[in-house]
């Protein structure tokens, strides 16, 4: 099921996911829609499916044959998507906001499509024009809550069609 709201300045759109096999295929759906400097926050419980998510977006951009790690131990994995870098960042382990600066952000946000996992930990630090996107357990399967500022509505109605 898909609910979508596109009225007043931004969009929001409801997912139901069935299985992991439909985190991936929403990804893979998002990957057409991002543009250089994008960012994207992911957000949910352990186990909800935002590595899932990314795994289906890169192998979208690059085949399906493409390793995508977990970037929980490297806390950040890149991409090259043809001359556009594509940046999977897992911010778990931080201690503190300030370290996402160790890890590249500022080159990131700037001219690359950048994946956060637990934006939370970057505090004061993640950008207020993002794409965020809520993965929540939902009755037997999951569910993707997506909203975005009003830049992103008309990508947006893309993805609810």
């Amino acid at each position: 099921m898909t609910e979508t709201t596109l009225g007043g300045g931004g969009a929001d759109v409801t997912i139901s996911l069935a299985d992991p096999g439909a985190t991936a295929a929403l990804g893979a759906r998002l990957f057409p829609l991002l543009q250089a400097g994008d960012i994207v926050a992911l957000r949910g419980d352990l186990g909800m499916g935002k590595t899932t998510l990314v795994r289906g977006l890169v192998q979208r951009a690059l085949g399906p044959e493409t390793d995508v790690p977990s970037p929980t131990f490297t806390l950040v994995q890149t991409y090259d998507l043809d001359g556009m870098e594509l940046w999977h960042f897992d911010l778990y382990r931080l201690e503190t906001p300030e370290e996402v600066f160790e890890l590249g952000v500022e080159e990131a946000f700037i001219d690359c499509i950048s994946l956060i996992e637990w934006p939370d930990r970057m505090g004061p630090y993640l950008p207020h024009e993002h794409l965020e996107i809520r993965l929540r357990q939902d009755g037997d399967g999951r569910s993707a809550a997506i909203s975005g500022s009003a830049d992103w509505r008309a990508r947006l109605e893309g993805l609810a069609a």
